[in-house]
């Protein structure tokens, strides 16, 4: 079958102020995010895509842009079934404050469990977000080939779902895959089994230098926390 390019949106000016952004409007990439937007078609040079498909979301769009305007004959699709996670009476909200809700734990530990409130479950998330993959991957390889490459824009969230899927992962593991702003994870997906290419690779090993994790993210691996929403990456 077709091999997946997932892209996660470059970095956004909710991810900078440490908000959860969920489906709120107007949240844009911020100066740095534009930047790795800008290197995304060269990072994805001589890279045959078959068709883009994008989250309906701002950041996602912007993302995308350098990359069409390169490749002004690449078929782009909008699927809101790969837009972020609808977090309800989260969205917008500092992620430092949603720390100390007892949800949290719920969601770091037993995300198969949680459901946010006013918004939707975890595992309602990743099943539509695999849905979208599977009808997705049938379509371009019935109109492209079994050998097709194609490029979805997305979400920290659903891209980690995806790719526990991918895995033969529980949800409940979920936490423990990390993608940061514009990076890209790969996924071959055949008859048999899904293989994962690349996870996370944002060309340069920056990421991986140790830091002290930004406080109004709410914390990440110092304490054994994923970044709901997927976090603001490396600066």
């Amino acid at each position: 079958m077709a091999t997946l390019i997932l892209v996660r949106h470059g970095r956004s000016t909710a991810n900078t102020a440490g908000l959860l952004a969920g489906w709120t409007p107007g949240v844009g990439l911020d100066e740095h995010g534009a930047g790795q937007a800008v290197a995304l078609p060269d990072r994805l040079a001589g890279v045959p895509l078959a068709a883009a498909v994008t989250s309906p979301l701002q950041r996602c769009r912007e993302t995308l842009a350098p990359l069409l305007a390169a490749r002004p004959e690449l078929p782009l699709h909008t699927d809101e079934r790969i837009g972020e996670c609808h977090y309800g009476d989260w969205s917008g909200r500092k992620l430092s404050e949603l720390a100390g809700e007892p949800l949290m734990k719920i969601v770091q530990q037993h995300p198969s469990a949680a459901a946010f409130p006013g918004g939707e479950s975890m595992r309602a998330m990743q099943a539509r977000a695999v849905d979208a993959v599977r009808e997705w991957n049938t379509r371009i390889e019935d109109e492209h080939g079994s050998d097709a490459v194609f490029l979805m824009c997305s979400h920290g969230d659903i891209i980690k779902s995806l790719v526990a899927d991918a895995l033969g992962m529980h949800l409940d593991l979920f936490q423990r895959i990390h993608v940061d702003p514009c990076s890209v994870t790969a996924v071959r997906y055949t008859p048999t089994r899904p293989f994962l290419l690349r996870l996370g690779d944002t060309g340069d090993l920056s990421p991986l230098i140790p830091r002290p994790a930004p406080a109004a993210e709410g914390e990440s691996e110092g304490t054994g926390n994923a970044v709901v929403g997927g976090g603001a990456g490396a600066a």
